[in-house]
């Protein structure tokens, strides 16, 4: 029988409030607000706390407060990753963002998911679904990432831009839903 933090890292159903995910969900959370306090402090204790807090983050990695995550524990930031003012990672399942991303302001990255039947959301069941985000990559301000979503090395995502559908390494993409520029 698993737990339903097993679970919540399988990507199968589970049930969030259960007290071992509370338990993670609110030293997350803890983390999160000395992260935020910590504005003015040094780049590298910022980045001490960023190695603390997440599941890795790489040699120059930064993230501007303010940040928000679920765990920390399931995101991935590789090596130059820079993630701008006030972005939002619900990481119940793997966020890998590669080397030398740049992630504008205010932007979302979701791996949070929930069933389509209302019966299941009404039992209060959800899922993941990883979100990996390739190496080089460009996301502009307020952008959303959804679920499930792969967005290839060298892309770029237009600001605002909703991404419902895997993006190829190379291209560019933009609008409600993002749709392929080139």
């Amino acid at each position: 029988m698993m737990t339903q933090k097993e679970r919540m890292l399988a990507g199968e159903l589970y049930i969030a409030d259960d007290p071992e995910l509370v338990e993670d969900a609110a030293r997350a959370a803890a983390w999160c607000d000395r992260y935020n306090r910590a504005a003015t402090a040094t780049a590298q204790e910022r980045h001490a706390l960023l190695v603390e807090g997440l599941g890795h983050a790489g040699c120059g990695a930064t993230i501007r407060p303010p940040f928000h995550c679920d765990y920390g524990f399931n995101i991935d930031l590789g090596e130059g990753a820079f993630l701008n003012f006030g972005c939002t990672v619900l990481d119940v399942v793997s966020v890998r963002i590669g080397a030398g991303t740049q992630v504008g302001p205010g932007v979302q990255i979701s791996t949070a998911d929930h069933p389509r039947d209302p019966v299941q959301r009404d039992r209060m069941l959800e899922f993941g679904r990883p979100v990996i985000i390739g190496r080089n990559v460009w996301i502009g301000g307020g952008a959303l990432i959804l679920p499930g979503i792969t967005v290839g090395d060298n892309a770029i995502v237009g600001a605002g831009s909703v991404v419902t559908r895997d993006v190829r390494a190379g291209a560019t993409v933009a609008g409600n839903p993002a749709r392929l520029l080139r």
